[in-house]
């Protein structure tokens, strides 16, 4: 597809959805349409808006438009030995617009960040037919405000995002895996005490017994580490498939879902002593993500109760039954509405996804 006319293709389709009314859909790979409320409207299929626009390597620098497949940037960053630091899943047709608009990230998000620590620029059509660009290309952009950042995680209920920047990292020298017994309040305890020292840790997972932790770094300081620690240390390609699997949700804990069953999601303060949740559990992030598989709106209902009176929230990640969040306190939940009715006053993109009020 032309760049040009990919744009204004799907300028032509939100301007005539303004002046019928219509609702859209927006969507690329369809990677993420389990994810929210129900899915409402026409599709704005965006996937054709596509291709890396610029990519500096020394500057540790991606530009992309939207519709670009996450494996295409990937592909391009492994040949510098670089990568995208938050380990994004792809579920299968992941596009680096749906990776903003989620949120979502892989098991090395509780020791280099998030998305949103790692988005520098974006350019987004408004509900107005707007074409907006905010933030920038570089690592030292402050000027006007952070909106770029706004984006992640907002579902695409503020506008059709159409280009992100991106900040990459440079890949370890080496990871290796340890693994260890213990019940989940000791992998608990045993993270947040690990997490207070000089340890090259970039991930954590707790199932059935058994804490897993990857190390990643330069040879001598993961050496030491291994020493200090202990543990089993497994094959360094097992050690791949692991994390790939709780990346993907290929792990042995998800696949055990049943399709009525709802995943969820609770993200605890990490020192949060093990919730006392009636079914399969699985830790991640230092104990600061929490994985539950609720079988009835009941349990979905004691998930959110317990994340809220440990101090955080649950979302419902797969599923039907029940909110996708737990509701939203009074003022954070004006300032929602104000900021959708400031980029997209017709509720035209996305109605519904995030919150059913939106």
């Amino acid at each position: 597809m032309n760049i040009d006319s990919g744009i204004e293709s799907i300028l032509h389709q939100i301007q005539a959805a303004r002046q019928s009314h219509t609702p859209l859909r927006i969507r690329a790979g369809g990677s993420k349409d389990f994810y929210g409320q129900s899915l409402q409207g026409e599709i704005l299929d965006v996937s054709g808006y596509r291709g890396i626009i610029s990519y500096e390597p020394a500057e540790l620098v991606i530009r992309a438009r939207a519709g670009t497949p996450l494996s295409e940037i990937e592909a391009a960053l492994a040949e510098h030995h670089q990568f995208l630091g938050f380990e994004p899943p792809h579920f299968k047709n992941a596009t680096i617009g749906g990776v903003v608009a989620t949120g979502l990230a892989g098991p090395r998000r509780a020791s280099v960040g998030g998305v949103r620590d790692f988005v520098l620029g974006a350019r987004l059509i408004d509900g107005r037919s707007q074409h907006l660009a905010f933030g920038g290309s570089v690592m030292k952009n402050v000027a006007g405000y952070d909106v770029s950042r706004l984006l992640v995680g907002s579902l695409g209920i503020l506008g059709v995002i159409t280009e992100v920047s991106l900040k990459v990292l440079p890949r370890s020298i080496e990871e290796r895996t340890l693994q260890f017994e213990m019940n989940e309040q000791q992998a608990i305890v045993a993270l947040n005490d690990w997490g207070g020292l000089a340890l090259p840790l970039s991930a954590s997972v707790w199932y059935d017994n058994v804490l897993s932790v990857r190390l990643s770094g330069v040879p001598v300081a993961i050496e030491v580490a291994c020493l200090r620690l202990g543990g089993l240390v497994l094959n360094a390609g097992v050690g791949r498939q692991l994390w790939e699997s709780v990346r993907e949700q290929t792990h042995d804990f998800f696949t055990q879902r049943e399709s009525e069953q709802a995943l969820m999601r609770l993200s605890v303060p990490s020192i949060t002593p093990a919730l006392a949740l009636p079914g399969p559990c699985l830790v991640e992030w230092g104990g600061a993500q929490r994985w539950f598989i609720a079988k009835n709106i009941e349990e979905i209902h004691l998930a959110q109760a317990l994340a809220l009176q440990a101090g955080g929230y649950a979302t419902r990640f797969y599923g039907t039954a029940g909110e996708f969040m737990s509701p939203l306190p009074p003022v954070k939940e004006q300032i929602h509405r104000q900021l959708k009715k400031e980029f997209d006053p017709q509720h035209l993109f996305n109605r519904g996804r995030m919150f059913t009020s939106l």
